[in-house]
C-alpha cells in the first residue's frame, strides 16, 4: 500500500474510513434516521471533511503527532456540525436522541482513527520505531 500513488493511497483510505464510519454509523444512530441516511452520512461526512485532512492540514505541520490532533478533532466537530445542520436541525427537539447522534459520530471518527492507525503502524510504516 505504501508504493501506490498518493491518489490510489487516498482512495483506499477514504474506502475503508467509510467503511468503517458507515458500520458504526448504522448501528449507533439514534431510530429517527432511516437506513439510507445513516448509510447516506457515512459516505457524505467523509467526504467533506476528509480532503481537508489529507490535502489541507498536513503541509501546516511539521510533525505527525501535531498535525493528527487538529486533524482528528477537526473530522468530528465538522461531522457533527454538517450532520446537525443536515439531519438534525428541523427535527423536533429531542435532546437524547441528539446526543446520541453526535456521540455516534465522534465514536464512527475514533474508530477510523483506529483503524487508520492500525493500517499506517503494521502497513505503511512498520520499521519506525513505536512512539
Amino acid at each position: 500500500m505504501y508504493d501506490l500513488p498518493f491518489p490510489l493511497l487516498m482512495l483506499a483510505g477514504y474506502t475503508i474510513t467509510v467503511a468503517v464510519e458507515t458500520a458504526v454509523l448504522l448501528v449507533a444512530l439514534s431510530p429517527r434516521h432511516r437506513v439510507r441516511t445513516r448509510l447516506f452520512a457515512g459516505a457524505w461526512l467523509t467526504a467533506c471533511t476528509y480532503p481537508v485532512v489529507w490535502l489541507v492540514l498536513p503541509p501546516l505541520f511539521d510533525n505527525r503527532p501535531s498535525y493528527l490532533v487538529v486533524a482528528e478533532l477537526f473530522a468530528p466537530a465538522a461531522e457533527c456540525a454538517l450532520f446537525y445542520l443536515a439531519f438534525i436541525q428541523s427535527e423536533p427537539d429531542d435532546r437524547r436522541a441528539t446526543t446520541r447522534d453526535l456521540v455516534a459520530i465522534v465514536l464512527a471518527n475514533l474508530a477510523s482513527f483506529g483503524v487508520g492507525e492500525l493500517i499506517y503502524t503494521f502497513v505503511v510504516d512498520p520499521a519506525a520505531p513505536a512512539a
